[in-house]
Order: C-alpha cells, then sequence, then structure tokens
C-alpha cells in the first residue's frame, strides 16, 4: 500500500519526486525502488497534460468555464517556462529535470503542451527530465551532493 502512497506523492504538483523520494527511502525502499517508484508518479500526470490540457483549456474558454483561472494559469506557466518556449526540447529538460520549487513536470508538461510541442517528442524529454531530476535528489538525500538549494 505504502507503493500508491508513494506514487500519489510523486504524482501531485509542487511535490514531485522532491518529497516523495525521501519519503520513499524514510519508508526503507531502495535507492533505486525509490527512483523507479517516484519516476512513475511523476510523469504519469504528463500523458494526460501534454494530450489534454490545451483541448480542456478550449473547451473551458468556449464555454465560459473559469476563463480567468485558464488565462491565469496560462500566463504563470508561460512566465515559468520561458525556457521552454525559446529552447522547446532541451528547455524542457532541463526546466523538468532541476529540483527547483514550481519547476518540474507539471509545469513543464503544461508549457509543452500550451506552446503544442509534438507528444512524441515531448514526452520521451519529460522522462528524461524526471530521470535526471530524481537522481539528483537521490545524491542529495544520501548526502552525496550539496545543492544550495536544498
Amino acid at each position: 500500500m505504502d507503493i500508491f502512497k508513494i506514487i500519489l506523492m510523486a504524482a501531485t504538483p509542487i511535490i514531485e519526486q522532491k518529497g516523495a523520494i525521501p519519503y520513499a527511502l524514510y519508508l526503507g525502499y531502495s535507492n533505486a525502488e525509490a527512483f523507479l517508484i517516484t519516476l512513475v508518479g511523476a510523469v504519469l500526470p504528463s500523458v494526460f497534460i501534454l494530450l489534454f490540457l490545451p483541448q480542456v483549456f478550449a473547451f473551458m474558454r468556449e464555454k465560459k468555464i473559469l476563463v480567468g483561472f485558464v488565462d491565469w494559469y496560462e500566463k504563470r506557466a508561460l512566465d515559468k517556462g520561458s525556457n521552454i518556449v525559446k529552447y522547446e526540447l532541451l528547455g524542457l529538460l532541463l526546466f523538468v529535470a532541476i529540483p527547483l520549487p514550481m519547476t518540474g513536470v507539471w509545469t513543464g508538461s503544461a508549457v509543452a503542451g500550451i506552446i503544442g510541442l509534438d507528444f512524441k517528442r515531448a514526452f520521451p524529454t519529460v522522462i528524461a527530465g524526471a530521470s535526471i531530476c530524481g537522481i539528483l535528489v537521490l545524491l542529495v538525500t544520501n548526502g552525496i551532493l550539496m545543492l544550495p538549494f536544498f
């Protein structure tokens, strides 16, 4: 049952792998198990965000449902992910990989979806970025790497 908690935590915006990996290690999972379980949880939302967020936002605008929220979220995501807009896949990779607050799979996937990056190219990039993020979080959590923002 703990695996589902870890996956859910990793799939939660803001927390993602940055919080789920230390929790998995605390529960006694190995580094490899924590990495793989949280990677699955982290990238699951990306599929839906990349494929459906633009259509959901278009539907909400058409039906005049929470248009202010949609406009605010798009602006905020594009502001946060300006390097994704500028550098596309490389920007997406780095944005997802760097384990800082307000970066990661959710916002990176949202920006990629909003600017229309191709799913077949964006999704593997998100997986690669989340993998890098997971490795960095494991290195920091195990005391092997010290980063100024942790």
